[in-house]
């Protein structure tokens, strides 16, 4: 399960996993590491006088990978404005509405709330992370199944710093674009908070489950998207889908059915946009590009 949430829970996981992964889970020390060429997908809709361009992203990435060049940057450039999943967001003043949304209001542990076979599953996986039980007690399952689908890419040395939205936003800044988002942080929370206690569990679980190949699932996925494969890059992603298919429909499907119609509007106004979502939303038979189908428009693949 936690494959096919890799491209869509990540970005939101940096935020949420903060107060938490930072106590418990430091990240691998940085190391200097040779720099090595990427050229990620990259699509462009043009309608009347407005351009759009579609690119995926990897939200945690490992220092030395040269993407941000060639016609990524070209495509950057000539944008008037960035468009992320979510907007640039102060992190530490949104803290206070993560931990209450994902604090559990009634006082129940999470382990309480577990079968004995998932709590015997879901302690060792916190004794190998070196992460106390205690850590999570206090929360609702989606919270803890967010922070554990991170905290080992922190530990094999994916970067948020290097991520693909820090470089985009730290570039969009720096030469003066807008940046925006499709969503808000209370919308994106509201997928997990609102989500069915019984979810929620069966999330954690299919998370703890998918754990010891999660670095073997990262690197695969990097590397698909690093060489412009976004059928790999799916494929990747959807694996285990049947976990939790609930969780696909609600973070993945539908929320590519609503950025297509934004996408639709956008075409209507004049000026050029970058949009940069989880490199996931582009992949796969329910993708933004197969979503803007049903509006008769075709994204064309930039070739570079």
């Amino acid at each position: 399960m936690m494959k096919s949430l890799l491209g869509a829970t990540t970005a939101l996981a940096l935020l949420l996993a903060g107060p938490v992964t930072a106590q418990t889970a430091p990240a691998a020390p940085a190391t200097t590491a040779a720099t090595v060429d990427a050229d990620p997908a990259l699509w462009v809709i043009k309608r009347g006088q407005s351009t759009v361009y579609l690119f995926g992203t990897v939200h945690v990435l490992k220092p030395g990978l040269s993407w941000f060049d060639e016609e990524v940057k070209a495509a950057f450039d000539r944008s008037d404005r960035l468009v992320l999943e979510l907007p640039d967001i102060d992190e530490a003043a949104s803290q206070p509405l993560v931990l209450k949304l994902a604090t559990d209001a009634k006082g129940v542990p999470l382990t309480k709330k577990m079968s004995a076979t998932d709590r015997a599953a879901y302690e060792k996986t916190m004794a190998e992370l070196g992460v106390p039980v205690a850590a999570f007690e206090a929360f609702e399952p989606w919270f803890a199944a967010v922070n554990l689908g991170l905290i080992p890419l922190l530990k094999l040395g994916y970067a948020p710093n290097s991520g693909a939205e820090k470089v985009l936003q730290a570039a969009a800044k720096s030469s003066g674009k807008r940046i925006a988002g499709f969503e808000t942080l209370e919308g994106q929370l509201g997928y997990f908070d609102t989500l069915p206690e019984r979810l929620q569990i069966k999330y954690l679980a299919a998370t703890v489950k998918d754990l010891p190949k999660a670095g073997e699932t990262i690197d695969k996925l990097v590397a698909a998207w690093a060489k412009g494969d976004p059928d790999a890059v799916g494929k990747t992603i959807n694996e285990g889908t049947d976990a939790v298919p609930e969780l696909e429909k609600i973070l993945l499907t539908d929320r590519n059915k609503r950025w297509a119609a934004v996408i639709d509007d956008m075409l209507d106004h004049p000026g050029t946009t970058f949009v940069a979502v989880g490199a996931g939303h582009l992949a796969g038979k329910n993708s933004v590009q197969n979503q803007l189908k049903r509006y008769r428009i075709t994204a064309t693949r930039v070739k570079y």
